[in-house]
């Protein structure tokens, strides 16, 4: 499938959350990402160290076709290349890579690059970033997105690696676009269960603590 030119930003604005997959296999990717859908989260991230990944992004993309799908944690050309042709319609990154940023920009995939210090955020904008994501955002906090923000206030940053419940809604208060989320947002425990209503509840309520201005767009 090579089909990477439909990601929906304003799908991704209307509930401005990366959810970060890891780990899991086909069957309960499916499972998760129809439950995610219903509580109209839209935008979602396999990562590329996820056992079968690429078979795992074709797969999201035929089945919910209202999704944007994206790959994670793609370090290289190689794992690009891999997460394009299942049909990717995002790119996230943990590092700055110049190569990756580059061929992402030139086939006008978006691409979310990590970067930590204010140097680094500065350096994958200026490369073409749609969005930088901040990582790890665990020891940063919200502090460091409105201290970064206020020199360099053209740059959308998307704050990772420690976002929760409890601090959502501070790191969109700061000024972030959107944030990341991973095992905060995907409880290991409900989907073990194989609890939809569990699941959909949780999803929601993480959904009820992003400010409406944010959701907006």
């Amino acid at each position: 499938m090579k089909n990477n030119t439909d990601f929906s930003s304003e799908k991704f604005e209307q509930t401005p959350v990366v959810g970060i997959l890891r780990g899991y296999d086909l069957k309960t990717a499916l499972f998760i990402a129809e439950t995610y859908l219903k509580a109209d989260f839209f935008t979602l991230e396999i990562t590329m160290n996820s056992p079968n990944a690429a078979k795992i992004i074709s797969s999201l993309r035929k089945n919910f076709p209202k999704l944007n799908v994206g790959a994670g944690t793609v370090c290289d050309l190689t794992d690009l290349k891999s997460s394009l042709d299942a049909g990717s319609q995002f790119t996230v990154t943990p590092i700055i890579n110049e190569e990756v940023i580059l061929e992402c920009t030139s086939k006008k995939i978006p691409i979310f690059p990590g970067a930590y210090t204010p140097t680094e955020i500065y350096r994958a904008w200026n490369l073409g970033a749609t969005a930088v994501k901040v990582f790890p955002a665990t020891q940063l906090g919200p502090q460091f997105i409105k201290d970064v923000l206020a020199p360099l206030n053209k740059i959308k940053l998307l704050p990772t690696g420690g976002v929760d419940g409890h601090n959502l809604r501070h790191f969109f208060d700061a000024g972030a676009i959107g944030v990341g989320m991973g095992s905060s947002l995907f409880k290991k425990e409900l989907i073990t269960k194989k609890s939809p209503t569990g699941l959909l509840d949780h999803f929601r309520a993480i959904k009820n603590q992003i400010p409406p201005l944010a959701q907006q767009g």
